[in-house]
């Protein structure tokens, strides 16, 4: 991705919210050749600039990173390209995604690494690739994985295909320990979990559907927890863990000081599996919605600091893959440009989760997971990725309005309260409200 030299924008008159440099204050920022160069108090900066925005009344934070997307290329680009999600990602205030490797064909290979980062695929944020763990993401084989780091790769992972295996799973932390690279986990036994369409509950009771249990995530996460353990070095991150006994694996992860971490998804923490209403495909995903005590808990483990990121798990589908009967239908949704509004309306306002804790888990947490270093801050010397956002303005998601090349959403037409108002990636603004 190319950027113009030379160029200067001072963001003015905003409150930054920038974690992990403790700043929550009154605050403008000076943007030079893609840095930050100087932060100080209200007029207060000593440098000039070709550009100033005007952030009055708004927050300004550090660029919003993606722990987890899927940008469809290289294979699917009926689905979404790597041009139209990164436009989707920056309208919804991320700077930087992380791209799952369950593609076609896999990404496997450092050449396919090197293919997603070549500036001809057209991306307005920055992409850091994922790389899949196994030869084909078939739980086999282990992937080079310092040739995948080398060529870019952030993390490994199987991402849909979970690693069952635990001598795969062991040997893969280990490889992972001695390169200092995460190792992602899709948690799911789908030996539990064959032909399965959404939570077990009462209402895959009532609907008729196979069900999955939440005990598919959590033994993985238990398992995973505890090589973790025993690998010290290793690194293992959980993706869009779902239930409360998976947490609590985590939390005892954590506890033992492990280098586990995990993430969260904005639908898991808004909608239950009750919502999936007369067989709605816009609310079939993977891991599918859950309980209300699931919920529950994942609020509480967002609040106390157990949560490292909110990620979107942004899964575009064309039609043809939704229109069908629900067991028939693709896992997966939509979710870039709703993810801050979702937090904001219900993190924020309905359970009175902090805006700084909020921003945390979408800038400087995600950065430490992946080591993306010099981002998740606005601290001199960073990279100058911003987002810029008013956390009181209301607003209603139009899916036709979109920009990603897919629809397959359930949160067309909410009703939400926190609007991205521009996204600045390497010091040039890449989306205006």
């Amino acid at each position: 991705m190319t950027r113009p030299e030379n160029k200067s924008l001072l963001v003015k008159g905003g409150h930054l919210i920038d974690p992990a440099a403790k700043i929550n204050a009154p605050m403008d920022v000076l943007l030079r050749d893609g840095r930050v160069v100087e932060v100080a108090p209200p007029n207060k900066i000593r440098g000039t600039a070709d550009e100033k925005f005007d952030a009055r009344g708004l927050i300004v934070a550090p660029g919003f990173i993606d722990l987890h997307v899927h940008l469809r290329e290289p294979g699917q680009s009926y689905k979404e390209t790597i041009a139209t999600g990164t436009a989707a990602a920056a309208a919804g205030g991320f700077t930087s995604v992380c791209t799952m490797p369950n593609t076609q064909p896999v990404v496997d290979t450092a050449e396919w690494v090197n293919w997603l980062r070549q500036p001809e695929r057209g991306a307005v944020a920055n992409v850091f690739p994922i790389a899949a763990a196994t030869r084909g993401s078939k739980g086999g084989t282990l992937t080079d994985f310092s040739a995948l780091q080398r060529a870019g790769a952030v993390a490994v992972t199987d991402d849909g295909k979970p690693i069952l295996d635990d001598d795969i799973m062991r040997m893969a932390l280990r490889l992972g320990a001695e390169l200092n690279l995460p190792v992602v986990q899709h948690a799911e036994d789908t030996r539990l979990t064959e032909n399965c369409s959404m939570h077990a509950g009462p209402t895959s009771f009532r609907l008729g559907l196979r069900a999955m249990p939440g005990l598919a995530e959590a033994a993985v996460v238990d398992r995973d927890v505890t090589l973790a353990q025993q690998i010290r070095e290793s690194r293992l991150h959980v993706a869009h863990i779902s239930t409360s006994d998976a947490l609590k694996a985590v939390r005892r992860g954590k506890r033992a000081k492990a280098r586990v971490t995990c993430e969260v998804t904005p639908h898991h923490f808004t909608l239950l599996d009750e919502n999936v209403g007369e067989y709605d495909t816009n609310f079939k995903m993977n891991p599918p919605l859950r309980s209300a005590s699931d919920r529950e808990a994942i609020l509480v483990a967002l609040a106390d600091g157990t949560v490292d990121a909110i990620a979107t798990d942004h899964a575009p589908h064309a039609p043809h893959e939704k229109q069908v009967e629900f067991e028939r239908a693709s896992f997966g949704i939509t979710g870039l440009e709703t993810a801050l509004g979702l937090a904001v309306t219900h993190l924020h306002r309905a359970h009175k989760i902090p805006l700084t804790r909020i921003v945390e888990l979408f800038t400087s947490g995600p950065a430490r997971v992946f080591d993306l270093n010099s981002r998740g801050s606005l601290a001199r010397g960073s990279f100058a990725d911003v987002t810029i956002f008013d956390p009181k303005r209301r607003w209603t998601f139009e899916a036709a309005n979109t920009r990603s090349l897919s629809r397959n959403t359930p949160f067309d037409g909410c009703q939400l309260t926190g609007k991205v108002v521009a996204t600045i990636v390497a010091g040039t603004i890449v989306y205006r409200m």
